[in-house]
């Protein structure tokens, strides 16, 4: 018995190794990913809270209040007091302070854990000049942002895993060779896998989404249709863009690096656990590319703001165009079995 089993781990070893395609990513992908993990989040990475300091100019004077000084806080520039307010109700900023004013503000998240700490923070630096005040209308919990990052994130690794694993076995136990000689077109292949991947996360979607709005009452303030509608469009993009993966791949372990070389940064930069506020410019136009990024931003426009599609249509509009673009290229780039 134990000689089987060596020899069928032998027999294993040997496979993943002469795979050079697999083992270049499980070797490669983890590297990838600490190295650009520590450039998009470089410096001392010990900030504690993020603090938008309202004025004009992008530099802040770091002696206009001596509050400003303090250690561990990640203080960057804002210049429309609206915009910052509503990116303070909902939790993208911890506090929104205003040095230049006389006497100087600073407003915050009621329901904030992190805001209540930097009241303290500000009443122990003997900052008591400052004049408090409060996010207008009903402050949204930290829960009712995280709910659209968490839902959008399991649809994520769901289209991406569950059509990309399955393409790729086919071709690679000889299904796609068999329907090679059928009248299907890798247009209409393609286009079944992606209703059929769409259909089911869809539905378990929804269940979720009604059972969590039952047990933590979260807030839904727009149209549920319009919802359906950008999480429709959402999830099409992401299964098309994990059929681009699985066009040509035959190893198991080489789709697995290349979703996960996918997911992850997008997990990372999407916000899906907080907000990219205060990031570089360059790491917010990044995250902006990406289908996940945009479908939580409409998502969350129409849960917390209200909005309806008009509002959301520059990311409907996105996701829109990247679906029939990834869908075009992975239909001329498919093959039914592998070169």
């Amino acid at each position: 018995m134990i000689a089987r089993i060596l020899a069928i781990l032998h027999a294993r070893n040997i496979e993943f190794l002469r795979d050079r395609s697999a083992l270049g990513w499980n070797i490669l992908l983890p590297v990838l990913l600490v190295v650009g993990m520590g450039v998009i989040f470089s410096g001392d990475g010990r900030s504690m809270f993020k603090v938008a300091v309202l004025q004009q100019s992008q530099g802040i004077d770091l002696t206009a209040h001596r509050f400003l000084q303090t250690r561990f806080i990640d203080f960057y520039a804002v210049g429309d007091l609206d915009d910052a307010l509503a990116k303070l109700s909902r939790h993208q900023m911890d506090m929104l302070i205003s040095p230049a004013d006389q006497p100087p503000q600073y407003w915050v998240n009621e329901s904030s854990p992190k805001g209540y700490m930097l009241e303290k923070l500000i009443a122990g630096t003997g900052s008591s000049d400052f004049i408090r005040g409060t996010v207008s209308g009903s402050a949204v919990r930290y829960v009712d942002w995280l709910l659209p990052g968490i839902l959008g994130m399991n649809m994520m690794f769901s289209c991406l895993f569950g059509v990309g694993y399955v393409v790729v076995r086919y071709r690679k136990n000889g299904f796609l060779k068999r329907l090679k000689a059928t009248p299907l077109t890798p247009f209409e292949f393609l286009t079944a896998q992606v209703l059929s991947r769409l259909v089911l996360i869809m539905g378990l979607t929804a269940m979720v989404f009604a059972g969590t709005s039952y047990l933590i009452d979260f807030k839904m303030s727009g149209s549920y249709l319009a919802l359906f509608v950008v999480a429709t469009l959402g999830a099409t993009c992401l299964i098309s863009t994990g059929l681009l993966v699985a066009v040509r791949t035959a190893s198991e372990e080489l789709a697995g690096g290349l979703l996960n070389m996918i997911s992850w940064p997008m997990m990372l930069l999407s916000g899906v656990w907080f907000s990219l506020e205060g990031t570089p410019q360059y790491v917010q136009d990044i995250a902006g590319l990406f289908p996940l990024t945009l479908l939580l931003d409409a998502a969350r426009h129409i849960m917390l703001d209200g909005a309806g599609l008009a509002e959301v249509m520059p990311q409907v509009t996105q996701l829109a165009a990247m679906t029939i673009v990834l869908l075009a290229i992975g239909a001329w780039l498919f093959r039914w079995q592998e070169d």
